[in-house]
């Protein structure tokens, strides 16, 4: 089987690629630059493009027997000095169903789409947020390309748990650093509200079983763990050898600002996954305290 996973350099692309080579998959990675050395995937072929351009072709589609779209973006990659309404509809509503109708004209069966949990537990957020309502309609823009020859499929995951060395490790540097306790700026808090999460490892698990059993135009709800945010910050303070409690506070948190709690600080997105998703993608459960250990090593190895 050959595969080609867009954002493949990034924390979950990676980790879906590296999962997929294992199961014996032929990966290409589509990125729009050179893998750095230091990545876990340097040495796999790479098709360089940006599904935003857009600059991918048929050709270069033509051939695959299946596609991962793993390169949505999130509030994280927008600068506060760019408008809503053109980066949503370039990298979401409008660039990801464009970018599913190319693979579908160059022939590729399948296509797995990595979108977000929030519209499909809670559609009233799309109501009120930009980025959820261009989720949303990246969701549902390329699901309704599926037909008999095109398996098109959504996992809509929560919070993932994981990192690999480049900008996902960065990201949690300082995270990692307060966790140690060698931030003492920051306070010993976590934000009111919780969620769910779920490691990259069991994603890309889930990855590849929507692959092989995925329904055309389905989209899945997936999930692991339903924590407080204060639980995953004492599993961050636990694993990175901190040797203190963490309270939990209704104050916005310098490393969980208001902005970034989509259901507003306070409310908690839990929900349990349905077992016939779990049993029909075959991914792990129970995963959150083995990614978070492995998060703290990755971040601290790439710090070095």
């Amino acid at each position: 089987m050959k595969i080609l996973v867009l954002g493949g350099t990034g924390m979950i692309g990676a980790h879906t690629a590296l999962h997929l080579r294992e199961r014996g998959t032929d990966v290409t990675l589509a990125a729009r630059g050179p893998i750095a050395d230091d990545s876990p995937v340097a040495g796999f072929p790479v098709l360089v493009g940006d599904y935003t351009g857009p600059s991918f072709t048929v050709e270069q589609l033509s051939g695959f027997d299946g596609i991962v779209f793993a390169a949505g973006q999130d509030v994280r990659h927008k600068g506060s000095d760019v408008d809503d309404g053109p980066f949503w509809e370039r990298t979401q509503s409008v660039g990801v169903p464009r970018f599913a109708a190319l693979a579908k004209q160059a022939g590729v069966p399948r296509f797995v789409q990595v979108g977000s949990y929030y519209h499909q537990l809670r559609p009233d957020l799309a109501a009120r947020n930009p980025y959820v309502a261009a989720r949303q309609a990246a969701d549902e823009g390329a699901r309704a390309l599926a037909d008999e020859s095109f398996t098109i499929t959504t996992l809509n995951p929560p919070s993932i748990i994981g990192a690999v060395p480049g900008a996902s490790a960065t990201r949690y540097r300082r995270m990692i650093s307060w966790a140690a306790g060698d931030e003492p700026g920051i306070p010993d808090f976590a934000p009111a509200g919780g969620t769910n999460y779920m490691s990259a490892g069991s994603l890309a698990e889930a990855i590849w079983g929507a692959l092989h059993n995925a329904e055309p135009g389905a989209a899945y709800l997936v999930g692991d763990q339903n924590l407080s945010f204060r639980e995953f910050f004492q599993m961050l303070v636990d694993a990175a050898g901190g040797n203190r409690v963490i309270d939990e506070r209704d104050e916005e948190h310098p490393l969980l600002p208001d902005p970034f709690i989509v259901q507003g600080r306070g409310n908690t997105l839990a929900y349990e996954v349905d077992p016939e998703v779990t049993a029909r993608l075959g991914y792990a459960r129970n995963d959150c305290a083995r990614a978070v250990d492995d998060l703290v090593q990755v971040v601290r190895t790439a710090s070095r």
